[in-house]
Parts: C-alpha cells; sequence; structure tokens
C-alpha cells in the first residue's frame, strides 16, 4: 500500500476511535481535569501519534492499544463512581490553603504550590489580595475556588432588599449571516417576526448581519457587518 495512503488510513481509524473512546469516558477529560486524566489524555495521543509514523505498527494495533488503553480508564471511572475510598487515591481531593483569612502553609506546601502560583490562581477568581479572601480550596483540578470575605463580597439583591427578578438567557437568531431557525422556533417566533425586527433597523437582508440575539425584557441586538 502507499505509505501516504496508509497514513491517511490509520489517522481516519484513529481520528474515529479516539473520538468514540472520548464520548464513552465523558467530559471530564478535558473539564475538570485531573492529573490522572491529564496523563490519560496524552497516552492516547502518544499511542495514536506512535502508530502512525511505526512503520511496524499496522492498523490492528492501534486499534488494539486504544481500546485496551480505553477499558483500563473507563473502569477507573466506574470504580472511582462506585467505590468513594477510591476517589482519594485516584482523583486526590480538595485542599483548604486558606483558612478564615489565614494561609496554611503546610497544605500549601504539601500541594506543591507557592505563594506566587497561588495568588494567580486567586486573582483568576477576581481577587487581587489574599486579604480579601476568607477561604480558599484548592480543587482536584488544580483550581483554586475562593469565598472573599464578607466586606469584600458582592452584595446580592437579597442583601438590598431588591425584588427578584428572573434570569432570561440570550438566544442566538442570526450568526455569519445565516438564520438559526431551531432557536428562532424556540423563541416562539417567526421568520415575518424577524424580518420585522430587522427592518426597523434598517437591514433588509440576513446577509448584512453578523450577529443577532433576543432576550426577554430586553431590546432587539444585532451587529451588522463592519
Amino acid at each position: 500500500m502507499n505509505p501516504y495512503l496508509s497514513m491517511a488510513t490509520e489517522l481516519i481509524i484513529g481520528f474515529f476511535v479516539l473520538f468514540v473512546l472520548t464520548k464513552l469516558l465523558g467530559r471530564n477529560q478535558f473539564s475538570q481535569i485531573t492529573p490522572f486524566d491529564f496523563i490519560s489524555a496524552l497516552v492516547l495521543g502518544e499511542l495514536l501519534g506512535n502508530a502512525v509514523y511505526d512503520e511496524e505498527v499496522n492498523v490492528q494495533k492501534i486499534l488494539f492499544s486504544i481500546t485496551i488503553w480505553g477499558i483500563l480508564i473507563f473502569s477507573t471511572e466506574m470504580l472511582t463512581q462506585k467505590f468513594k475510598k477510591l476517589r482519594k487515591t485516584l482523583e486526590g481531593e480538595p485542599t483548604i490553603v486558606i483558612h478564615k483569612g489565614m494561609l496554611k502553609y503546610e497544605s500549601l506546601k504539601k500541594s506543591k504550590l507557592d505563594l506566587n502560583q497561588l495568588q494567580n490562581l486567586v486573582r483568576q477568581q477576581g481577587y487581587f489580595s489574599l486579604e480579601e479572601v476568607e477561604y480558599a480550596i484548592l480543587e482536584t483540578n488544580g483550581m483554586v475556588s475562593v469565598l472573599p470575605k464578607s466586606s469584600y463580597d458582592i452584595p446580592k439583591r437579597s442583601d438590598l432588599n431588591l425584588l427578584s427578578k428572573p434570569a432570561n438567557l440570550p438566544v442566538t437568531l442570526i450568526i455569519d449571516g445565516e438564520v438559526v431557525y431551531d432557536n428562532l422556533k424556540e423563541a416562539g417566533f417567526d421568520e415575518e417576526w424577524l424580518k420585522g425586527q430587522l427592518a426597523a433597523k434598517n437591514v433588509f437582508d440576513y446577509k448584512e448581519v453578523l450577529f443577532a440575539e433576543w432576550r426577554e425584557g430586553k431590546p432587539f441586538y444585532i451587529r451588522k457587518y463592519a
């Protein structure tokens, strides 16, 4: 077989196998990723990469290797769901690094986290001084969850005795000059209504619109191509 055709075949097969495997394993491989998840994802990519560039590795070996590795990862996920004691060993556990405004140096040392890294993670949560933090928890995915001191917390509507309002999601109706008909129907409107909204803004062709969205209680928003 032509070497380029063979490489293309292996890549295509590997792509679909990894796609199916990712769907089976769930989204945590890419969202709340732990060190173990990170390593498992690297190994999956390495298996496919070596298979493509190693002439002695055929399609059967690719499928076998990825399948075995996928079974191991899937079995690990099932075990951590059923047996809580295994979660601490395989996934780790959250660590409190700031407790009642006080830094817990031993927890930082145990987690291999220095103060500069902690400051960086806290800033990502919107707090630019450790003085503002009442509690900080280092999560298993390496992120830090922050509970600020009451004097630095954002007041809620209930704190100000304001009437609560229902939260409404914006609905994208046009993107890149094309109508998203499913969203339009879900919002309870038809195309005539949409044309009327556009005409009110002197727009008579969908292709003039880069982005348009509707949100209950808000004006119809439109952004035309520059």
